[in-house]
This record gives C-alpha cells, structure tokens and sequence, in this order.
C-alpha cells in the first residue's frame, strides 16, 4: 500500500463504528475514519475538513502535537454538543493526532453529515474555529536545519475566527 497523507502505511486501527471524538498518536487514516463514519440514509450532505501540517515555505519538518488528556475530549465533545444545537446534524466526528507529524500528514479531521450542506459546513467550521481556541493542544515547530523550535502561540486570527459564531 502507498504511504501517502490520506492513507498511511501504519496507521491508527479504525473501529467499525467510531467514537465521536477520538485523539491518536498514530498516523490519521482520513479516507478509514470517513468510510467509518457512516452516513445514514437522510444525510444529504457530508461536508469533511482535513487540517494537515503545513512547511512554513520549506522551513519546517514536523510539528509536535500534545494535549490535555481527558480535557481535551471533554471539551471537544462540549463543542460539538453547541453544533448539534445549532444546526441539524446526523452525524459529527472529530479525530485529532498526538505527537509528532510531518509536513504534509493528516493533524484533524472533522465531519459533519446533515439532510443540507449549509448546516454541514457550518457545523464543520464552527467546530474547528472553536476547537483552536478552547481545547487544550500544544505545538511545538520542528524545524528543517534539525533543531526543535517554540511552541506556537494563539493566534489573533483564530480568535477572530471563533467570535463570528458570538
């Protein structure tokens, strides 16, 4: 099998039907996980958003990914009550990495299945804007030239990201 970012070789072992939210420190199988998912008969639309690492122009080699464990799924999970409370949604998921990730690799995958798109891919923006704000991971840039920079502040823009929902 081809190692490439949607499909790595050693993988999380996905379960038949996944938890709503789920970290891992394996590599993030996006195509398993959406195959898992299973959208039920009145789920219209599908709308899925892939985070992956960036390069920062060819100045990065990974990012190192921690969280608060148990907290963080807590608070995820708070956030996709707010959406289902907001939109009508069939189904919501969330799976997010650990660890260290290269350039190019899977870092979340959110998905949200309901009978229309708008809803859909609002619940899917809603999500993220709030889980890069409220829930507890850390970054850590590994950079290129072998060394280990800092970790990444919150930026201004997320911030702003999640207000639009206020």
């Amino acid at each position: 099998m081809d190692a490439s970012p949607s499909r790595p070789a050693t993988a999380y072992p996905v379960p038949a039907r996944p938890a709503p939210v789920t970290i891992i420190a394996e590599p993030l199988d996006t195509e398993a996980w959406l195959a898992a998912m299973g959208a039920g008969d009145d789920t219209g639309a599908l709308a899925v958003f892939i985070g992956r690492c960036r390069g920062e122009k060819g100045r990065l080699h990974a990012l190192e990914l921690e969280h608060y464990p148990g907290m963080a799924e807590a608070e995820i999970g708070r956030i996709m009550d707010r959406a289902r409370t907001r939109w009508p949604l069939s189904e919501l998921m969330v799976v997010h990495r650990t660890g260290l990730v290269a350039v190019g690799e899977p870092i979340v995958l959110v998905a949200a299945g309901s009978n229309h798109r708008d809803a859909a891919f609002d619940a899917v923006r809603f999500v993220m804007d709030f889980l890069k704000t409220d829930a507890p991971f850390w970054k850590r840039e590994h950079l290129v030239d072998g060394t280990v920079g800092d970790w990444v502040d919150a930026k201004e823009t997320d911030d702003a990201a999640r207000a639009r929902w206020a």
